[in-house]
């Protein structure tokens, strides 16, 4: 039976979250389409990890539906999963384990096949430059190339959606553009979500931002528009995050 053909990759729609009386999440709604790449941003408590964790699967909501592909998260998780491609803040990394080892664990753990392991393993090294680190122990690699197997392993299966929480956290800045190209290079095939604190990380790789605070959605723009509009990203971000009482409503910056 073929699988529902859906515009969104992904789609969120009134997703909560409850820890006993404690609203941690509201009401989100979230939809992002193939070749898209959104930025995720919220300060610490926003509820940025608690939705991600709902939106991977690895959280139930309390209410509200998620969508992967046109498929149910709730209903068919093993289905909606395989779509998914997740590197957590903390990369599942095995420092003993080389390169290839790791990734075809990770393999196996997405279920690809013996006929596709290989080329899954070529392509996912090629796609993250590590074409030469293969036989490398995890633990000898620098940093950044550390996150690189760490994406290499949320895309070894191939994924339309992958799921980024603060991939560039501890790199020096030539690391960091390095990853950042990568972002740019996946969001061009797949939809990407891009959780991090770096404002200009998202202005220079995200197509569209969405913030959190408080447990809510109180932004949603492109990154196009927020330039029409004379405003940054850390103007907006300040204004909403750090005067609880404001409504919401961005102005403009007089003149040119």
């Amino acid at each position: 039976m073929n699988e529902p053909i859906a515009s969104a990759t992904i789609s969120a729609r009134g997703l909560c979250r409850n820890f006993g009386n404690y609203a941690a999440v509201r009401e989100i709604n979230l939809e992002l389409k193939r070749g898209e790449v959104l930025g995720f941003l919220g300060p610490n408590g926003a509820g940025k990890t608690t939705t991600m964790r709902m939106l991977t699967g690895n959280l139930a909501p309390s209410a509200g539906s998620v969508e992967i592909c046109g498929i149910d998260l709730l209903d068919k998780p093993r289905d909606a999963k395989a779509r998914i491609g997740y590197l957590p803040e903390t990369p599942p990394l095995y420092r003993e384990l080389t390169v290839d080892e790791y990734l075809r664990l990770a393999a196996r753990l997405h279920r690809v096949g013996n006929a596709n392991l290989r080329s899954a393993l070529d392509e996912a090294k090629q796609r993250c430059g590590l074409n030469d680190a293969g036989r490398q122990l995890i633990g000898s690699l620098s940093k950044g190339y550390q996150q690189r197997v760490g994406i290499a392993q949320a895309i070894i299966h191939n994924p339309d959606v992958v799921i980024l929480d603060e991939p560039t956290v501890g790199l020096d800045p030539n690391q960091m553009r390095e990853i950042r190209t990568l972002i740019r290079e996946l969001g061009a095939e797949r939809s990407v979500i891009l959780s991090t604190h770096i404002l200009p990380e998202v202005e220079s790789v995200c197509d569209r931002v969405q913030i959190m605070h408080q447990g809510r959605m109180v932004f949603n723009d492109s990154i196009t528009g927020l330039k029409q509009k004379q405003t940054s990203l850390e103007e907006v971000f300040a204004q909403l995050t750090l005067d609880k009482e404001s409504s919401g409503d961005i102005q403009p910056k007089s003149g040119s």
